[in-house]
């Protein structure tokens, strides 16, 4: 069964949502953390190193973790549902 390849597009949805989604979570946190609606981003003059740098280590650890969760999501629910894991190593990530 070549289900690895009939997942990649199902892998490419997925991973697509989960980005919209980190998006969203890091807005609302950043919202929470400072009470500002704009993160700073690195060409950002106004704004220090520590807010530049905090900013990035919040983006990055929330994208990662939404990324997590909704892969291995899809992953069980394809194993659920067909009985096969999508992956056909066990290796990290891409």
């Amino acid at each position: 069964m070549k289900l690895p390849l009939a997942y990649k597009p199902l892998g490419f949805v997925l991973g697509w949502t989960s980005g919209a989604l980190a998006g969203v979570v890091f807005r609302k946190t950043w919202m929470a953390l400072r009470h500002e609606e704009d993160a700073p981003d690195a060409l950002d003059q106004d704004r220090g190193w520590g807010e530049i740098l905090l900013a990035a280590a919040v983006q990055g650890a929330l994208f990662a973790v939404v990324r997590s969760a909704v892969d291995r999501t899809g992953a069980k629910a394809i194993e659920r549902s067909t009985g096969v894991w999508p992956a056909t190593d066990q290796g990290g990530r891409d």
